[in-house]
């Protein structure tokens, strides 16, 4: 064969190889990309006050975003949404809550019933305002999972009041078949050394505090 034909044969070979090389990547980077798809977090709504809200402190101080970074850390698909408002009672929740309720929820955390028993206010209309909160939510999320901080209220009150507040915390757990957190201020509440100057509100390190008894309860519940 002639030296120029020859030549002819060796560029088309040569020029046929190159062109298949591309042609392997695009189809190794589309199943790459379909065997790695995003994982879809899911929603943890902490529904509470002032204690929820994190008062006068920053918002990553509070106890809702250092369970963030405990989930994030332990690389779970969760994402905690504070929901808190300074001030809240059992009925403003009720009146709150399908706002709140407009995006997904996954895991609902009741936090509310401090400002009741601080006013001193019917322990029947607080229980009937949680009960509503939590009805509300199961008719719109069946399948969300409940957790139910519990609370207690200032001594100075009376036992009779004291221990059915403190009571009205399980029963409505038992009832939703919810989680309980016994006491959402446990080692924090009448601590000096762990509150804001008002004695009520957790600082830093309650708050990290409040986070430990709410994570031991919670984990169990993602």
């Amino acid at each position: 064969m002639p030296i120029r034909s020859l030549l002819a044969v060796f560029v088309l070979s040569l020029f046929a190889c190159q062109s298949e090389k591309p042609q392997d990547k695009p189809a190794s980077t589309a199943n790459t990309a379909a065997e790695t798809p995003a994982v879809q977090k899911k929603n943890i709504v902490f529904f509470g006050n002032s204690l929820t809200a994190a008062y006068q402190l920053s918002p990553e101080q509070g106890f809702t975003a250092i369970l963030q970074r405990r989930i994030d850390t332990l690389k779970m698909p969760y994402v905690c949404v504070n929901a808190g408002l300074s001030g809240e009672t059992t009925a403003d929740g009720v009146n709150r809550v399908n706002w709140v309720l407009q995006q997904p929820v996954d895991v609902f955390v009741l936090e509310l019933g401090g400002n009741d028993a601080l006013r001193g206010l019917p322990i029947e209309a607080s229980k009937k305002n949680l009960n509503d909160i939590l009805e509300k939510v199961k008719a719109k999320y069946p399948d969300c999972k409940i957790v139910v901080a519990g609370m207690m209220a200032p001594p100075n009150l009376g036992a009779t009041y004291t221990n059915t507040f403190r009571d009205m915390y399980p029963n409505l757990a038992k009832k939703f078949n919810a989680a309980l957190i016994p006491f959402l201020l446990d080692g924090v509440g009448g601590v000096p050394s762990l509150n804001l100057p008002d004695g009520i509100h957790p600082n830093v390190e309650g708050q990290k505090i409040v986070a430990e008894n709410v994570w031991t309860v919670l984990k169990g519940v993602l």
